[in-house]
């Protein structure tokens, strides 16, 4: 089994690099959508964010209010620590029982683990490989807008609530260039394939 960290910043093009490799025949396990799993309603973790940020991060049926937290911790960088403090254990346990899982299905895997905040988070990884999807922050910003419909200060914030991309750049082993064509992208995620399944 191959464990694989994949990363970037926000509208980096990391997803298009996540799948990919998935087409290829790598093993895709989300972190956002582990993420999403861990504060359903019932979870510990929803419990604990409701008990630090109020009843008023819960929707009517009390599942997460997305915005509504968002609101608060992206504007205030100790709301955003301790809700990843309450989250980010979570989603090492899940996903590690993913990792697990698909090694037992064949235990010549390649995991491809898409973590946009695998420098943000404290999370120990046992990853052979790092591979950061990387796109200046100005290509990140027109994407946020003109894919997401988000307002350009909004993604500036975001961007800024992220790691930086020197952070990013210094944990990698292989860089994947995507402020370019999409094809050139793809080029790239075809030769780490290569790389990963024929070393």
């Amino acid at each position: 089994m191959q464990l694989i960290g994949l990363t970037g910043g926000i509208a980096s093009g990391k997803s298009t690099v996540a799948r990919r490799l998935a087409e290829r025949g790598a093993v895709a396990v989300d972190a956002d959508q582990i993420a999403r799993e861990v504060v359903e309603p019932g979870t510990p973790a929803l419990a604990e964010i409701a008990q630090t940020f109020g009843d008023g991060v819960l929707n009517a049926d009390g599942s997460l209010n997305r915005a509504a937290l968002g609101a608060i911790v992206f504007s205030d960088e100790s709301s955003r620590l301790r809700l990843n403090a309450i989250t980010h254990p979570a989603v090492l346990r899940r996903s590690t029982e993913r990792f697990e899982e698909a090694r037992r299905a064949n235990p010549d895997a390649v995991i491809v683990y898409d973590v946009p905040l695998l420098v943000e988070t404290a999370n120990a990884y046992p990853f052979d490989l790092i591979v950061v999807a990387h796109a200046d922050a100005e290509t990140r910003i027109r994407r946020l807008v003109e894919l997401r419909g988000m307002a350009a200060d909004e993604a500036t914030r975001r961007i800024r609530s992220q790691a930086s991309d020197e952070e990013r750049l210094a944990v990698a082993d292989v860089v994947i260039d995507t402020d370019g064509s999409l094809e050139h992208t793809l080029e790239q995620a075809d030769a780490l394939w290569e790389r990963l399944t024929t070393a």
